[in-house]
């Protein structure tokens, strides 16, 4: 199963994560050598938002990385939230 994590960040957010994304990045590289996390990247133009994929048999490893991002630690994510993803072409 898929589950994609959609963050939506502070305005200004290029310039705001650079003290916490070495560690944020960290994380998500830990994971996906791991195969929980499939690919994952900022969005938008202006940068406004982050969409992760992760696959695994339930949300649990997404609500572990959103509780100990430093991301959402430090109050650059305004919102996020998880949606279960059912592929029907890929993966």
């Amino acid at each position: 199963m898929y589950y994609l994590l959609v963050y939506d960040y502070v305005p200004d957010i290029l310039t705001k994560r650079e003290p916490h994304r070495a560690e944020h990045l960290a994380k998500l590289r830990e994971l996906h050598a791991a195969g929980a996390v499939v690919m994952a990247g900022a969005a938008g133009d202006p940068v406004d938002s982050a969409v992760i994929v992760f696959k695994g048999d339930g949300p649990g490893v997404v609500e572990t990385f959103v509780a100990s991002d430093p991301y959402v630690a430090n109050g650059l994510v305004t919102k996020w939230r998880i949606l279960p993803w059912n592929v029907v072409v890929g993966g």
